[in-house]
């Protein structure tokens, strides 16, 4: 967390007054006192040089070499640096870890600079506000997003703003509530939202029991005002009202966007004329996903933290960056209105029947991030080759129009492909716009304006003349010396140039006589004279300048030609939208064909109706997927899924909240047939590990998630429950158990499958109508076990706790000893008794129904107990044969009294 002070340690950057400070570290200094808080890159000729604690932190950081350079106050300067060259791959570094940097160039010119050579700041970059595309994550957004609190009355407003700076897309959101409601409410939305970085007030606390989940910069209060956050955001957007985005009733929000495009704004050193539209986004609009949820579906992110194999890395068979992105926010951001969902559903089966995905994606590999690019032409940051990049990606677009076209026509039986159809409208080429590209870029720019070669031939008349004297010089000589000879008849005259006198024309002492009135003597040598006329003294001053000249015209014409970009920017920005769309669709559709998956069917009765629906990812991990089926109406809400570790039963709970969210997706889904109702919420409960940092075990974690369920859960939810109730002793954990899934089938009436090795609760049907128990089968040949992974009604008939363990390489004395130990504890009808025998009813308080408890142990016969105890001390593997025969005799006898 970053706090920014009103003032920098004046002790740190200023020297004991018999100490003078030289002009450059003074210039430096008070570039530094700027920016306090930021590591400042202080360019010097070809380093970018960082002193005092700013060289320590970036030596420790990027393992660069810390030196010092004269002294302050009697102390080295430390100083650390970079070449100019490879500055982007440090900056990547610091901006991943969380550092703010500071990019201070050399503005002055160092032949004509009396002292220090002028310099000023040019860059900010902080994690929240990353263009270059050397820096930004490929496939996903780096949002900056700011917040504002605002309390009335024991009621807290939280306004949120948030802006991915590399696309502009600018969006606000508000809710309030008590401030515990609130609270978690913030977390859920920043865990969806995933900033980068984060601004807030000075006095705000949010975070008082949790750590930050992004950088955090505390920015004065007043940057939060409301009515200037208001006033603000209608100069950005150029109009006098905001009714017509939706923006009626805000308040906080406002306030939040006025600090936010007052810090975008303040790093790029230039307004954002790419961002010129809001979105209002509201708690009801997309089924909600916790972070749990998030984690044990693994949408983007394996739960190891991985980038694969995810349900985003299987679907990601996007051309372009721009597809990849929108791919990623359509799995965190499933719409509820199903219309949404329908018109995708309608464009893959579009694409699907046009037999158009595999020429769409050959032409969309061709395509850069105009997106990306855009924003860079925005803020005048682009690059030659960006443009270059864009120019040729315009030119495949009438291309892709064409095949999107061809997805509609009616002989396709398909012509109800709305979305398809919009699609191919918005990508109509700017023909200006691809025209200026063409007439001024050259085919391959060179990487950088200063190196030149980046303006095309004939764009600018004067720029070729300059190109001209500075490439054809050579030719030129040889031309004015063909010329002198024939006009003053001297066969030996020669045209020449040095670096110390320039250009000139040589005669020798011989010929001096032949010499022509326009020849002024410039330099006397002892065989010969040389010359200079006033034509070769205009062509010197033209070339010799040509070059440096030349480069100073190509920045001009590069600048006019971003400035000439400005007006298309809405333009190029609609066209990256569709074609972030259409890539993002015909990869849907090229996985839908590839892996047989189905249309769902949305429809707005309540129920889950899935037939032969399999795991999207697990299934092309392995070589047989056994398909299964999982129906939900609304007098069947509640499955107890019961069986074996490793039989499947998380996987089967997955592969529903999976298949149930790709249909709200748009996408098609891995089943035989799909159809779903309406859906608000999914929650996960599976799997729980101690939050140490937080000071909280294993059952905490597991209790809080399911108090979150069970708070939020409402009939139109999606519930995961796995195993809950494990982390705590068995009674307690039975009895919690069976409560939870009460609650949630007579309150919450969510649908829900609930994994359990708890057999009691396959008594829960039994009370409950609403309730039905299904397992996941398996089959025991003598010692091993083999899963089936095919779901079945009922409950299962054992747990296979010790088959299961033999399998993962528990060492066979150990299970051996665990027999023996069961055996023991089925005789005294012990804790473990469950694990016994599903079909073993326990005792049951008739008065009342909450929970069940373990059946009586059976009366005490010392008899009995004397028997039992030599059996459990008798090991048969460690016995002679003789000791055999004498410890069954010894039984024998120990058995008469218990038998008689």
């Amino acid at each position: 967390m970053t706090t920014v002070p009103a003032e920098i340690n004046a002790a740190a950057i200023k020297a004991s007054p018999s100490e003078k400070v030289t002009p450059m570290m003074a210039q430096y200094l008070r570039i530094k006192a700027e920016h306090p808080t930021m590591l400042v890159f202080y360019r010097m000729g070809d380093f970018y040089e960082l002193f005092h604690d700013d060289a320590e932190k970036a030596s420790r950081v990027l393992g660069i070499t810390l030196t010092s350079r004269g002294t302050q106050n009697g102390q080295p300067i430390k100083m650390a640096g970079v070449p100019f060259h490879s500055l982007e791959g440090y900056l990547a570094k610091l901006v991943k870890i969380g550092e703010s940097c500071a990019i201070c160039e050399q503005i002055g010119d160092p032949a004509t600079s009396k002292g220090p050579v002028e310099r000023k700041v040019m860059r900010v970059v902080t994690p929240g506000t990353l263009t270059d595309a050397d820096l930004l994550p490929e496939k996903s957004e780096r949002p900056l997003l700011a917040v504002c609190m605002v309390s009335q009355r024991k009621v807290v407003t939280a306004g949120l703003a948030w802006l991915s700076l590399a696309s502009g897309a600018l969006k606000l959101m508000e809710f309030s509530g008590d401030a515990r409601t609130v609270a978690v409410r913030l977390q859920q939305e920043l865990e969806r939202i995933a900033p980068a970085e984060m601004l807030r007030g000075d006095e705000a606390e949010l975070f008082e029991d949790s750590t930050p989940p992004c950088h955090v910069n505390r920015v004065p209060d007043w940057h939060f005002d409301v009515v200037s956050g208001h006033k603000a955001l209608m100069e950005q957007l150029g109009v006098s009202t905001l009714t017509g985005f939706g923006a009626d009733g805000l308040g906080a929000a406002f306030g939040s966007a006025g600090a936010l495009l007052r810090y975008a704004q303040s790093t790029q050193g230039k307004g954002l004329q790419h961002v010129n539209s809001i979105t209002v986004e509201t708690e009801s609009e997309f089924i909600g996903l916790d972070a749990a949820t998030r984690r044990n579906l693994e949408l983007t992110e394996t739960i190891r933290g991985q980038e694969s194999p995810t349900l985003f890395s299987l679907l990601d068979h996007c051309r372009t960056a721009m597809g990849s992105r929108l791919l990623r926010y359509w799995l965190h951001h499933a719409k509820r209105e199903q219309r949404v969902a329908r018109s995708r559903h309608q464009a893959i089966a579009a694409l699907s029947q046009a037999d158009v995905t595999g020429s769409l994606s050959h032409v969309l590999a061709q395509v850069p991030d105009i997106e990306r690019i855009t924003t860079r032409i925005a803020l005048l940051s682009a690059r030659p080759r960006d443009l270059a990049s864009l120019r040729d990606g315009l030119q495949q677009l009438p291309a892709l129009r064409q095949l999107a076209q061809r997805a509609v026509q009616p002989d396709h039986g398909t012509d109800g492909a709305a979305l398809v159809d919009s699609l191919a409208t918005a990508l109509a080429t700017p023909e200006p716009c691809l025209d200026l590209l063409v007439r001024a870029i050259m085919a391959e720019p060179a990487t950088m304006v200063r190196d030149g070669g980046v303006i095309a031939r004939g764009f600018d008349a004067e720029l070729d003349e300059l190109r001209g004297l500075s490439e054809n010089a050579g030719q030129y000589l040889v031309d004015l010396e063909t010329r002198e000879r024939a006009r003053t008849g001297i066969a030996n005259l020669r045209v020449e140039y040095n670096k110390v006198h320039g250009f000139y024309i040589e005669v020798t002492n011989g010929q001096a006589d032949k010499v022509p009135d326009d020849y002024r003597r410039r330099q006397t040598l002892k065989n010969c004279e040389r010359y200079i006329t006033p034509e070769l003294k205009a062509f010197e001053d033209k070339a010799l300048s040509a070059q440096d000249r030349a480069l100073a015209r190509e920045k001009i014409l590069y600048d006019q030609v971003l400035a000439d970009l400005a007006p298309f920017i809405g333009t190029l920005q609609g066209i990256a939208q569709a074609l972030a769309q259409l890539d993002a669709l015909t990869a849907l559709t090229d996985h839908a064909l590839r892996n047989n998956w189905c249309a769902p069917q949305l429809v707005e009765e309540p129920c889950i109706n899935i037939v032969e629906g399999r795991h999207p990812v697990v299934e092309g991990q392995i070589e047989r997927f056994i398909a299964n089926d999982c129906r939900f109406v609304n007098d069947r809400r509640l499955l107890l899924i019961t069986g074996p570790n490793m039989g499947g039963k998380s996987t089967y709970m997955r592969q529903v909240a999976l298949i149930t969210l790709l249909a709200y997706v748009g996408s098609y889904v891995p089943a035989a047939s799909a159809t779903i109702g309406p859906i608000d919420r999914i929650f996960t409960r599976i799997g729980a590990t101690d939050d140490l940092a937080g000071g909280r075990s294993t059952f905490m974690v597991e209790m809080t998630e399911a108090a979150a369920i069970l708070n939020g859960a409402t009939e139109h939810s999606l519930v995961l429950m796995d195993e809950i109730g494990r982390g705590t002793s068995t009674f307690d954990g039975l009895a919690l158990a069976w409560a939870i899934a009460r609650q949630l089938i007579d309150v919450s009436r969510s649908f829900t499958l609930f994994a359990t090795h708890y057999f009691e609760l396959t008594q829960l049907p039994e009370s409950h109508p609403t309730a039905a128990n299904v397992h996941l089968s398996a089959v025991e040949h003598k010692d091993s076990i083999v899963f089936l992974h095919a779901v079945q009604n009922g409950p299962a008939s054992q747990s296979y706790g010790l088959q299961v363990a033999q399998l993962a390489g528990v060492p066979q004395t150990v299970i051996k000893a665990a027999r023996k130990h069961l055996a023991r504890l089925e005789a005294q009808a012990l804790d473990a008794q469950p694990q016994l025998d599903l079909f073993a009813a326990p005792a049951v308080d008739a008065n009342d129904d909450a929970a069940p408890v373990a059946a009586a142990a059976p009366a005490e016969d010392p008899a009995l107990r004397a028997l039992l105890s030599a059996l459990d001390d008798l090991d048969p593997d460690a016995l002679t044969p003789r000791e055999a025969l004498e410890r069954l005799y010894q039984l024998k006898k120990l058995a008469e009294p218990a038998l008689a």
